[in-house]
């Protein structure tokens, strides 16, 4: 049977979804029915498995879909602004925090950040304040890898003259002629089936399935990648020599776009407090928890860095060079659109399709955890903490946690459908409420004198400041949006700025003029 470019990149994708719905059903063969092993895989992960873990989870869509399009858009500045600072800043949290974090959960049977806070601060409050904000984060960053995974499998599978289904799917221009989405599947069919599939791996196979199946994906879009940069670079040079063919499509970038003179040098390092984010993130925290030991932890310090610069500097060189091509409108006005119209128009169509099983499963290893981490932290800081841990089985416990898995995927598919910003934006937004958290999770792990009111009036702090900018920005639609600082010479900078300001200042005032912990608790975490 004949199948057009469009089908045969949609034949590709539908065999990666299986393979990762029989990885879910193997890893569930392995389960052993408790909540431990379902939650937190019995900490049994070694070294590579957790490498590729912390790493498949970190890599999302912000990383491949976002940073192609904000390259297009601001230049290679991009790569400097997010993607050298992060490689050496989640790796100094995964040290810092990590490890220590890892410790006190397997002394103390943590399986969520609130646990922690809640028994490190003696306050039951700090885990209602938690609670929700934490949630609501995760949604929002949810929704960005939903918005993505739908523009990819429409784009790969849409074409003007080759697209997948033209007579079920038609997108045409206002004159009526077809678009480069014509005949592709529709973003929220899309969207259903990565959550359908990523649900399925994760609910039958927990933390094990889920990890997995980040080390299937890391390997599958850290090579895919590779071989689409090359592919493209190819292309474009149209010589036998990649470097000679490097040379030639970038010198052909305006050179607006080959340094980052199109952004002030404040708002430029104010995007280091954004990588600060890791610290913060439930997801990691949870993956952290399932190190079989702490030396687990050294391949993910040293790798994670060379990992990340494997991954970005492809997708930021193809962003700026998608310049040099004369691109759709329809294109160009949607950024997302970029990374996932080269591949598809620069590579044949098998290529293609893996290549976009490749950003595919970027998108799906970030989402799986996600998933998993918002159904833990139901059922542990909700659940179980009011319920009573004797009152409910651990058979109980993870249908509950695959319960409020299932509301939280579909208000983030909802969500997705809706008329959302810019994905890069999308994810700044994001790792800024995180970022602005962090102060209380360092301080949490060695400052002494954090008190429980120092907690609540950072958290207070972070997120009322953070909602008043999200509003001013026009809830994230203002991809410009930056902070002008007039005290201090009209300096421009990001609002994580006076977000991470007022967190931690409300924290340190607060916590000074308020009594410490009791000193069992400070002997019980600083030994």
């Amino acid at each position: 049977m004949d199948l057009n470019p469009g089908q045969i990149r949609l034949a590709i994708i539908a065999i990666y979804m299986l393979s990762l719905m029989l990885l879910g059903y193997v890893a569930s063969r392995a389960f052993q029915g408790t909540k431990k092993d379902y939650l937190l895989a019995s900490h049994s992960i070694g070294p590579f498995l957790l490498l590729m873990s912390l790493f498949g989870t970190t890599m999302t869509a912000f990383a491949l879909v976002g940073s192609t399009g904000e390259a297009f858009e601001r230049g290679i500045g991009v790569y400097g602004m997010m993607a050298s600072s992060s490689g050496i800043i989640h790796s100094l949290c995964f040290f810092v925090i990590g490890v220590k974090v890892w410790k006190f959960g397997r002394q103390y049977g943590y399986s969520t950040q609130i646990q922690f806070f809640r028994e490190r601060l003696e306050s039951d409050l700090i885990g209602v304040l938690l609670f929700p904000i934490l949630i609501g984060l995760v949604i929002l960053y949810l929704v960005l890898g939903l918005m993505a995974g739908g523009t990819v499998i429409q784009a790969m599978t849409g074409d003007a003259v080759n697209g997948a289904f033209p007579a079920w799917f038609p997108a045409l221009d206002a004159r009526g002629a077809p678009t480069p989405m014509h005949g592709g599947i529709p973003p929220y069919i899309g969207g259903a089936v990565i959550c359908f599939v990523v649900l399925t791996y994760v609910y039958f196979g927990g933390m094990r399935g889920t990890a997995w199946a980040n080390a299937f994906q890391t390997i599958l879009f850290m090579s895919f990648g590779i071989v689409a940069f090359i592919a493209i670079a190819n292309r474009l040079g149209q010589t036998d020599n990649l470097l000679t063919n490097l040379q030639t499509v970038s010198s052909k970038v305006d050179a607006q776009f080959t340094t980052r003179a199109g952004m002030s040098q404040s708002e430029f390092f104010t995007y280091l407090l954004i990588p600060l984010s890791v610290g913060m993130f439930p997801h990691l925290f949870q993956h952290w928890l399932t190190a079989k030991s702490a030396a687990s932890f050294k391949l993910s310090v040293i790798c994670h860095p060379i990992f990340i610069m494997i991954v970005w500097v492809p997708c930021i060189l193809i962003g700026i060079w998608a310049h040099t091509m004369n691109l759709p409108p329809s294109i160009t006005e949607n950024a997302n659109r970029i990374l996932p119209f080269l591949v598809k128009s620069q590579l044949s169509p098998v290529l293609a399709g893996l290549v976009t099983a490749g950003i595919l499963a970027a998108i799906m290893s970030s989402l799986d955890s996600q998933f998993l981490c918002v159904g833990s932290m139901f059922t542990n800081d909700i659940v179980v903490h009011y319920g009573g841990k004797d009152r409910i089985s651990d058979k109980t416990q993870v249908t509950i946690a695959r319960g409020f898995m299932l509301l939280v995927v579909g208000l983030t598919y909802w969500l997705s459908l809706q008329n959302n910003p810019s994905i890069f934006s999308m994810g700044v937004w994001s790792f800024s409420g995180f970022a602005a958290l962090f102060p209380l999770c360092i301080a949490a792990l060695y400052w002494k004198r954090l008190t429980a009111s120092g907690a609540v009036s950072s958290i207070l702090a972070a997120m009322v400041s953070w909602l008043y900018f999200y509003r001013d920005s026009d809830w994230g639609k203002d991809a410009d949006y930056l902070i002008n600082l007039t005290f201090i010479g009209g300096l421009e900078v990001l609002p994580v700025v006076p977000i991470f300001a007022c967190s931690t200042l409300a924290m340190v005032v607060t916590s000074l003029i308020t009594h410490p912990p009791s000193k069992s608790t400070l002997q019980k975490f600083f030994d």
